[in-house]
C-alpha cells in the first residue's frame, strides 16, 4: 500500500507539495541568545585557526524547547554557519540528550522530566584544508 492510500490518508497535501514549491513561511529571528552563542562559536573557530588547527571539535548545548515536535533548531543552525563562514566544513557529528536534576531557573525548582530541563547536545568535528 502507497503513502497516499488507505484509511490513514485523510488529509490533501499542501499546495505544492509534489512539486517542492510549499509556500514560504517567515523565517524566524536570530535572538540576542542565539546571536550570542553564535559569536562565541565564531570566536573559538577563529582561535583555533590563529593556532594552525585543522581540526575543531565543538560542543553545543541547547535547552530542548520544543521536545514534542520536529522542526529547525535555530540556535544550533547559527552557531554552525557561525563557524563554517570561517572556512570551517562540519566532517561528522553525535547527539545527545540529557536532563538537568536539581536547582532552579529563575525561582522554579527544576526536575527531572520538566521540559525546562532537557537539554540537546551536538559534538560536531569540523575540518578544514
Amino acid at each position: 500500500m502507497g503513502w497516499k492510500t488507505g484509511p490513514l490518508h485523510a488529509k490533501k497535501e499542501p499546495e505544492g507539495w509534489e512539486a517542492g514549491t510549499l509556500p514560504a513561511k517567515k523565517e524566524p529571528r536570530q535572538g540576542p541568545i542565539n546571536k550570542v552563542k553564535a559569536e562565541v562559536a565564531a570566536e573559538a573557530a577563529q582561535h583555533a585557526i590563529d593556532a594552525g588547527r585543522h581540526v575543531l571539535v565543538y560542543k553545543f548545548i541547547e535547552a530542548d524547547q520544543s521536545r514534542s515536535s520536529t522542526g529547525p533548531m535555530t540556535g544550533m543552525n547559527d552557531q554552525i554557519e557561525a563557524i563554517e563562514a570561517l572556512g570551517w566544513t562540519l566532517d561528522k557529528m553525535s547527539v545527545t540528550q540529557s536532563e538537568v536534576l536539581t536547582g532552579s531557573i529563575a525561582g522554579f525548582t527544576k526536575y527531572a522530566g520538566h521540559p525546562m530541563n532537557e537539554r540537546i547536545a551536538l559534538v560536531c568535528i569540523f575540518r578544514r584544508s
